[in-house]
């Protein structure tokens, strides 16, 4: 027979879940975004045929290329390669960069991979997204335009690039703070809590791991987990809100004349 306390402890790991769940849903379609909003300024600022982001997963091991910019890039989407081929495999399995101005005559290239995409580059500048725990994956770019090679400032550039790309991956940040999360619900969990108690515990652990007072992203997701619990009425009131608070947003973002 399962005790008070185990009960709180399932109970709790549930609510963790669910949130944890529903803020990787949130955090993922934010992580895309940002990553191709930084391919596209990539492939502008060096007046690039490509540029791409290739990220680290597991089981089976492998590089997959999630964002990509340039007349010459959406073929890469979607490709995945082993972490230790090609130019990416290098880039990411060293953490080194890399910029080849021939890359044909390179013994890394994959060339099966690039026609893949159905686009052979003659030049490339990689770059490693590198944060504390290592390599999370590869920013690429193919062929500037004006130019055959990529200079010293250009691979300055990307190191730049890389690393806002390796700040926008927050997907990650979210794996991790999961951990943290059980591990801190697990903890504090007594043997006379009821349900409501729960949620107000795991919230209250949610809203530990908001390290940035200015963008609360766990209170954000406990808010929407709490959604489950609305009426018809009180969702479509919400609805209401959010489209006035949309508009809102957008007229904030618009540049006032004479700027």
């Amino acid at each position: 027979m399962v005790d008070k306390q185990t009960e709180a402890a399932l109970a709790a790991l549930v609510a963790a879940a669910r949130r944890s769940a529903i803020g990787r849903r949130l955090q993922g379609d934010i992580e895309t975004r940002l990553l191709q909003s930084i391919v596209d300024a990539t492939v502008r600022l060096f007046d690039a045929e490509a540029a791409s982001i290739a990220l680290f997963e597991q089981n089976p091991d492998r590089l997959e290329f999630r964002v990509a910019a340039g007349e010459q890039g959406a073929g890469a989407i979607g490709l995945t390669v082993p972490p230790t081929q090609g130019i990416a495999g290098f880039v990411y399995s060293t953490g080194q960069a890399l910029s080849l101005s021939d890359v044909a005559n390179d013994p890394r290239f994959n060339r099966d991979a690039a026609e893949q995409t159905g686009y052979v580059p003659r030049s490339i500048a990689a770059a490693p997204l590198l944060d504390e725990q290592g390599t999370l994956g590869v920013l690429q770019v193919l062929d500037k335009r004006g130019s055959p090679t990529f200079s010293l400032r250009d691979m300055e550039l990307l190191g730049v690039f890389a690393a806002q790309a390796t700040v926008a991956i927050g997907a990650a940040r979210v794996q991790r703070d999961t951990e943290r999360l059980f591990r801190s619900v697990l903890g504090q969990v007594g043997p006379d809590l009821d349900e409501e108690q729960v949620g107000d515990l795991v919230a209250a652990a949610t809203a530990d791991l908001d390290v940035d007072d200015e963008a609360p992203f766990w209170r954000l997701v406990d808010q929407v987990a709490r959604l489950r619990s609305l009426t018809d009425r009180e969702t479509a009131l919400l609805a209401d809100i959010l489209d006035v608070v949309a508009v809102h947003a957008g007229r904030a973002r618009r540049p006032r004349a004479g700027r």
